[in-house]
């Protein structure tokens, strides 16, 4: 079992940049793979980014290619997300997860609470 809690959400003005962190309860954080997700008003949950159990391996969802930063300090039970230019429909809560190297919400058991990012234009 892992609990997770994010922080780093806020209000930023269009092309501004934000940084998430996830951190981890338990001594098993380097037994997961993690990821981020967002879910804005009225839309699906969608996947932002991930990271495998060492950090040697990421993928990105095309739309933050370029732009968002996935990183683990696994000494430090936590994982960033590290967000530029960001853009308005970018607008979401979003959430960090623990479990299988995926892109689907259902290969990740645990879920932070999320954190607000509201990029304002």
């Amino acid at each position: 079992q892992v609990r997770l809690v994010e922080s780093g959400g806020g209000l930023v003005q269009a092309g501004g940049s934000l940084r998430l962190s996830c951190a981890a309860s338990g001594r098993t954080f380097s037994s997961y793979a993690m990821g981020w997700f967002r879910q804005a008003p009225g839309k699906e949950r969608e996947f932002v980014a991930l990271v495998s159990r060492t950090g040697a391996s990421t993928s990105y969802a095309d739309s933050v290619k370029g732009r968002f930063t996935i990183s683990r300090d696994n000494a430090k039970n936590t994982v960033y997300l590290q967000m530029n230019s960001l853009k308005p429909d970018e607008t979401a809560v979003y959430y960090c997860a623990a479990g299988e190297l995926g892109v689907r919400g259902y290969e990740y058991p645990y879920w932070g609470q999320g954190t607000q990012v509201t990029v304002s234009s």
